[in-house]
């Protein structure tokens, strides 16, 4: 065995000690999962101040995450602070999403069923954690976390994503959601929906890619949404199996049909 091959292992080892590795990304994400949804975890808490100090230790975690060279924080210790003083408004905003999950499927049978078995909350709750350490321009960290959510349910959402307030992913298996996506608040997606870009072009990185979902929109199992000047108008919905690189308008119900008409009419004009 070479031994300037062991010694470039050996460097590499140096390394990435100077980022958080994955296993100690999700811990401290379980751990926030854990103290805002009881539904998650298996800790008895002998007192409000046992508790108490439970919920406080999660700053440090996130301290300690921060401090990696490799995070890009500037500031850990301020940075952990407003990423901690975030809960609050976090879990109002996923209580809202637990109620549209449950609101938006028969199928449902209480809220706790929701939070314990849905994949499409499990997927939400990552992407609202994971974009709060995006928002303060981190990368790494907030990766970890959307990879981490994507293994575990097939639903893939950048963190860099903005996604209002009553959110519901139905079944949810492979549902794409790119970057520089944008949806409003009162939105509900299906199983198979990618809301993505028309090219994958590097020096493209900085511009808005993909599409931008207004408010009380529906986009059923299947329809591909893509580029980042196609705006869905309030009110919308969107059938499955739909592809759809050209904005609609508020109040819109575009079927696969309507869609491939449209998209026929578009190119005969070009």
């Amino acid at each position: 065995m070479k031994e300037d091959f062991l010694q470039q292992l050996y460097q590499n080892h140096l390394n990435a000690q100077e980022c958080p590795s994955p296993e100690s990304v999700i811990t401290v994400f379980q751990k926030i999962l854990n103290i805002i949804f009881p539904e998650f975890s298996n800790s008895n808490y002998a007192s409000f101040d046992d508790f108490k100090k439970n919920y406080q230790s999660i700053q440090l975690d996130i301290h300690e995450l921060l401090k990696k060279n490799a995070c890009d924080a500037s500031d850990p210790i301020s940075t952990a602070e407003k990423i901690f003083n975030s809960l609050p408004g976090i879990k109002s905003i996923l209580d809202l999403d637990v109620t549209a999950i449950f609101d938006g499927d028969p199928a449902a049978k209480s809220k706790v069923e929701v939070i314990k078995t849905y994949p499409g909350f499990y997927a939400i709750v990552a992407h609202r954690i994971a974009h709060e350490f995006h928002r303060h321009n981190l990368t790494l960290i907030p990766r970890i976390i959307s990879e981490h959510a994507h293994n575990k349910t097939g639903i893939d959402i950048h963190p860099g994503a903005i996604i209002g307030r009553y959110f519901c992913i139905d079944h949810g298996t492979g549902v794409v959601i790119g970057e520089t996506t944008i949806i409003g608040a009162y939105v509900k997606i299906y199983q198979g929906v990618t809301l993505g870009a028309v090219s994958v072009r590097k020096e493209d990185a900085k511009t808005k890619r993909h599409p931008t979902i207004e408010d009380k929109v529906v986009i059923y199992s299947g329809a591909t949404i893509l580029g980042g000047k196609t705006i869905v108008g309030e009110g919308s919905i969107i059938g499955g199996n739909v592809w759809l690189t050209n904005s609609v308008a508020p109040n819109s119900r575009l079927t696969y049909s309507e869609a491939i008409n449209k998209t026929q009419i578009i190119d005969s004009k070009i």
